[in-house]
């Protein structure tokens, strides 16, 4: 699927993907640079969408390692496969509701997420974030890419601290809540 089919796929469905643009480099290495991803084990994506933060994970990434991309968008799904057909990456057409599901009792380094929760049902959000929490190993970080510092309330009531950092270096300028 070219950038351009990515594009109307991102139009067509806002209320789902909540995103006017995908995700700029700047953007990404800001958010994997609260990460030490050569040194993890199990990584979980919450949004693939067009794959710029799986690109940056996989980059990065230890190849002895798995990342599980949840994308419940069909097109974006099979876009991805093809863009990353390392057996080390999974890329599940479910919801982000489900992370047990496929972790089962494995224990998570990071979740790097760039859902929109803004526009995501509270139930949904609840069972996303209280999985996502559970799941983390002890040091593990849930990562989130968001566009209002508001959030940072709806983090810290799973979260016990809550880092936001800002950056200009997208469109529109976006923040990263690094959650401990």
């Amino acid at each position: 699927m070219s950038k351009s089919d990515l594009l109307v796929e991102l139009y067509s469905n806002l209320t789902t993907t909540g995103a006017v643009t995908f995700s700029s480099k700047a953007l990404v290495k800001k958010m994997l640079s609260f990460t030490d991803l050569a040194h993890a084990d199990l990584v979980v994506e919450l949004g693939g969408g067009d794959g710029s933060i799986t690109q940056g994970i996989v980059d990065r990434l230890n190849p002895s390692a798995e990342l599980l991309v949840f994308e419940i968008n069909p097109s974006f799904c099979a876009a991805m496969k093809k863009q990353f057909p390392q057996a080390n990456v999974k890329i599940i057409n479910d919801s982000a509701e489900h992370i047990a599901n496929y972790i089962g009792s494995r224990k998570v380094d990071y979740v790097l997420s760039s859902l929109p929760f803004s526009l995501i049902p509270k139930e949904a959000t609840d069972q996303i974030m209280r999985q996502s929490r559970e799941c983390l190993k002890p040091k593990g970080k849930f990562i989130q890419i968001c566009y209002s510092y508001l959030l940072k309330k709806l983090f810290l009531k799973y979260f016990s601290k809550v880092d936001a950092k800002f950056t200009f270096k997208n469109l529109p300028p976006a923040f990263v809540m690094v959650c401990h």
